[in-house]
């Protein structure tokens, strides 16, 4: 390695002869642009071979690499490319994703052209330049990459490895080359985050500190980074990365490690392509890239660490810009707890939803609930939830400001739920569906008590034509009937009142028309952000979408009968309901209405209902596609099966009549209905059914999310990730998930054609 200050001229007289196939402009425009002190780093033979390295560079190949064995299993890789943002990071982050300890190194990067143009607005300008004719990529910024690394115990870098590597850096580049930065960082995160997995152990210098200083004296157009720290796996990656996603190149650098101490030197810019003067921005900088650099070794806990980083990344931005001083303080020393990581990413790596609709828009709601999550149950006493949200919208002096106390009131909640769920792998089904159940019970009965009280300030109270009170109750049905929510629920109810009549106040109105718009009311104060959660469902009420949202208590009798308009499949959707809120003494006689008709002991057509279970199969399944919900052994063919039994066997046993399906299979296995190894089976699929689907629906909050991804792809490694298969290799985990979905749906369509029929 060459110390001192070389004449180009003449070490370009040098090195020329050992470059006899590159073209003279090609070696011209190295030595004119290549940094200064490049020339003092390397000896000629080694800037003759990156000389021919770069000769070989075009827009169809836009990276060479090339690798020498070293003394005691060491290797030196270089790596020839042309300059694009993010690019540093890029390469760490895939050498420490084969393995490969990065001990030291060196990066230079081609200066521009001729004089340095304009600021930069964007990053753009670390992406393609404009082609020459005659060698293609001769005008573009290049970059030279010298890398002296140490596989990890267990790991080689033979031919084949070497191979893989070079594949894959051909791929991320490529990737760069197309302005893909976040496909590129995603690429390189999945590869790197598995690789650390395994190596979970080798974290315990996770939290040691990083100490930063800049200086802006040493380099007409860059900030010198000095960087020192204990060592630990993916350092260079982690930092480079931090720094990548706050918007700051790196140009130039040089790092080693020593007896497990690092330091590194990075020649950097902002943004703009200028140097980091502002003392402010040095310091913001300094605690969010040591963050996001820690934050980066907890993403083995993601799901999806590419999420979690992204989301981690802007939780960062908000905490900086809408925290001040001792708030501020407090929140990045939560922060940075080491406790705090596993949780975040855990929990950022597995909802958009939960970020885009809660994290981010109330940020500063999310610190006191992830403090605080830990000692609080999953399940709240319900007198509590009523007393506190009584409290909060008492306060509010108008009907909008009531309605805002009680959605913001019901989104706190249901996050402190879900993150729960979503955090404690131990958290039962059955627990976390009553939590969302009993939440669901007092949004709804505090929300009638509401509207209620702005209609009745015009109209009056609706009363019967005895001048009685009219009463009206809230039904539920589907799956918040049988106490069953899961992630992204909706919540399905029909609406009954007592009888015709008339309210007294000083706009009259018919008993009929007022309830109707206490109906609407309902369904617009109870807001629902995203399709699903939360959103009131009323479709399956008498008529279903062209019937009266409201309905009196004798339409439900006449249309609910056996000479009535209702269809097998509303008799059948009947056995899910149950009294939820508003008035309990019509609730009950709308359910003892329920089981007249339901368990009449008429006879149950089973070939017409398979039929309509075969019309679901054509027209709710796409070809080649698993839906959780509707394919053949999907979880409708458990519920469905054990509402059949119940019709057809709960006129003589009253015990069956029980709107959730785990109690209904249980006693019918208790009855004799259903053999106990039946019984196992199905209750072990329908419990692993719905954790896939919680497991869909946690990502975009949809109701609607029951199809699998194809069982080859990121998205369904990801999905087995989030549902507890968490192996070392990913790719086994998403193996063993795909064995246990056939297993379970197979055995369970097995049981519904043994005992109803084929499908």
């Amino acid at each position: 390695m060459s110390t001192g200050a070389p004449d180009r001229t003449a070490l370009l007289s040098t090195v020329r002869p050992l470059c006899p196939d590159v073209a003279p402009e090609i070696l011209d425009d190295f030595f004119s642009r290549m940094d200064p002190e490049y020339f003092r780093r390397f000896e000629p033979p080694a800037i003759a071979a990156h000389i021919r390295s770069t000769a070989q560079l075009t827009p169809e190949r836009p990276c060479a690499i090339a690798f020498a064995e070293q003394q005691d299993t060491r290797f030196e890789v270089t790596i020839v490319a042309f300059d694009y943002f993010s690019e540093f990071a890029t390469i760490c982050g895939l050498l420490s994703a084969f393995g490969l300890n990065i001990e030291e190194g060196d990066i230079y990067t081609f200066g521009e052209q001729a004089a340095a143009p304009p600021a930069r607005t964007s990053w753009a300008g670390y992406g393609p330049r404009v082609r020459a004719t005659s060698s293609p990529g001769l005008t573009r910024k290049k970059i030279v990459d010298v890398f002296r690394v140490l596989p990890v115990p267990g790991v080689e870098l033979g031919d084949i490895q070497q191979k893989h590597l070079t594949d894959a850096l051909h791929s991320v580049i490529t990737l760069l080359d197309k302005g893909q930065f976040t496909e590129a960082r995603c690429a390189v995160n999945r590869r790197l985050v598995e690789q650390l997995g395994k190596r979970r152990g080798s974290f315990s210098g996770l939290l040691h500190p990083v100490q930063i200083t800049f200086d802006n004296n040493q380099s007409p157009t860059d900030t010198v980074m000095d960087i020192r720290s204990d060592d630990t796996p993916a350092f260079l990656y982690a930092f480079a990365n931090a720094l990548a996603m706050r918007n700051v190149y790196i140009s130039k650098a040089q790092f080693d490690v020593e007896e497990g101490k690092i330091h590194d030197r990075f020649s950097v810019r902002n943004r703009h392509g200028q140097k980091l003067t502002d003392a402010t921005d040095q310091q913001q900088l300094r605690l969010t890239a040591v963050l996001i650099k820690q934050f980066t070794h907890a993403l083995t806990w993601a799901p999806d660490p590419t999420k979690a980083l992204e989301a981690f990344d802007q939780f960062l931005d908000l905490t900086m810009q809408q925290t001040k001083g001792k708030a501020q303080q407090e929140a990045l020393a939560f922060l940075s707890d080491k406790k705090t990581f596993p949780l975040l990413a855990r929990l950022l790596g597995a909802s958009d939803f939960l970020w885009e609709d809660f994290l981010r828009r109330q940020h500063s709601n999310l610190l006191p609930l992830l403090q605080d999550y830990r000692d609080a149950p999953l399940m709240t006493p319900k007198a509590t939830l009523r007393k506190e949200l009584d409290r909060l919208v008492n306060k509010a002096k108008t009907d909008e400001a009531r309605k805002a106390a009680l959605n913001s009131f019901k989104d706190r909640e249901l996050f402190r739920i879900d993150m729960k769920h979503i955090v404690e792998s131990d958290t039962a089904l059955p627990d976390f569906s009553a939590a969302l159940t009993q939440l669901a019970e007092v949004i709804l009965d505090r929300s009638l008590k509401d509207c209620h009280a702005k209609l009745n300030k015009v109209h009056g109270p609706p009363r019967l034509a005895n001048k009685k009170p009219c009463p009206f109750t809230v039904l539920g049905l589907g799956k918040f009937g049988g106490k069953e929510l899961g992630y992204a629920s909706d919540i399905e109810v029909m609406f009954v009142y007592g009888d015709a009549g008339r309210t007294g106040g000083k706009q009259p109105i018919d008993n009929s028309e007022y309830f109707e718009r206490l109906g609407a009311e309902l369904l617009q104060w109870i807001e629902a952000k995203q399709e699903g959660i939360f959103h009131l469902d009323v479709r399956l009420r008498p008529h279903g979408g062209k019937g009266s949202l409201t309905n009196p208590f004798d339409e439900i009798t006449n249309y609910y009968n056996e000479h009535g308009l209702a269809a097998p499949f509303e008799r059948q959707s009947l056995i899910k309901l149950r009294h939820v809120a508003g008035d309990a003494a019509l609730g009950k006689r709308v359910e003892a209405h329920r089981d007249h008709y339901v368990y009449s002991g008429k006879p149950w057509n089973i070939p017409e209902a398979l039929a309509l279970r075969r019309q679901q199969l054509k027209q709710l399944v796409e070809h080649s596609t698993v839906n959780l919900k509707h394919s053949p052994g999907g979880i409708v063919d458990i519920e469905y099966a054990m509402q059949y039994l119940q019709i057809m066997h709960g006129h003589r046993l009253p015990v069956l009549r029980t709107p959730n399906t785990m109690q209904a299979l249980a006693t019918l296995v208790d009855c004799g209905l259903v053999t106990r190894q039946d019984g196992e089976t199905l209750r072990k699929a329908y419990f692993f059914i719905r954790m896939l689907i919680d497991g869909l629906r946690m990502v975009r909050g949809n109701a609607k999310d029951r199809v699998l991804p194809p069982t080859d792809s990121d998205e369904f490694i990801f999905l087995a990730r989030r549902v507890g298969y968490t192996t070392d290799d990913w790719q086994a985990g998403a193996r063993h998930l795909q064995t246990d979905i056939g297993q379970h749906m197979t055995l369970t369509k097995e049981f519904f054609e043994r005992t109803f029929g084929r499908l």
